[in-house]
């Protein structure tokens, strides 16, 4: 069994995160579920002894069922909310989130056949001039996707904030 690198403390919770960014045609891919009303980016928790870039290929290919080489990373994110549904119901949560640009593929086939705590998953391709459309998490992805960056971005978010992110 796997551990993941996070922990719950009270009423808080901490998760080591690593994310995709794979843009193909001018859309991205995001994942979805049949339980939540959002979208969210492809990724999850890094496992102890294990390092973001393994991670985020494996997570990539977990969701997608499709293997995608890293670019780079792109984003480091720390990322404050809290929660009113399902397991992170009133916790309040801190994630470092490592997000890797991931080399496109041409395509925007995909392979995917994931659950997320035994609920399926979906992808979607969502036009990156539309994400302003969608309820899509992390919120910085738009402008990020919009404009021409150079080196590791560090963003912090606090969606605790109310109007705030």
């Amino acid at each position: 069994m796997e551990h993941n690198c996070g922990f719950t403390d009270g009423g808080r919770w901490f998760r080591y995160r690593a994310a995709a960014i794979i843009v193909e045609e001018g859309c991205a891919l995001f994942a979805g579920n049949e339980t939540d009303d959002y979208f969210y980016s492809i990724g999850g928790a890094v496992h102890m002894g294990e390092t973001a870039e393994d991670a985020v290929r494996r997570e990539v290919l977990e969701e997608t069922g499709v293997e995608y080489e890293v670019d780079r990373l792109a984003v480091i994110h720390e990322n404050f909310f809290s929660e009113n549904h399902g397991s992170l119901n009133g916790l309040d949560c801190h994630e470092l989130a490592f997000y890797f640009l991931m080399k496109p593929r041409g395509t925007r086939e995909l392979n995917s056949n994931s659950y997320t705590v035994g609920v399926r998953e979906t992808m979607h391709w969502l036009p990156i001039s539309e994400l302003d459309k969608f309820k899509a998490y992390p919120t910085f992805l738009k402008e990020y996707l919009t404009s021409s960056h150079s080196g590791i971005e560090h963003i912090v978010t606090d969606e605790r904030k109310a109007g705030k992110a």
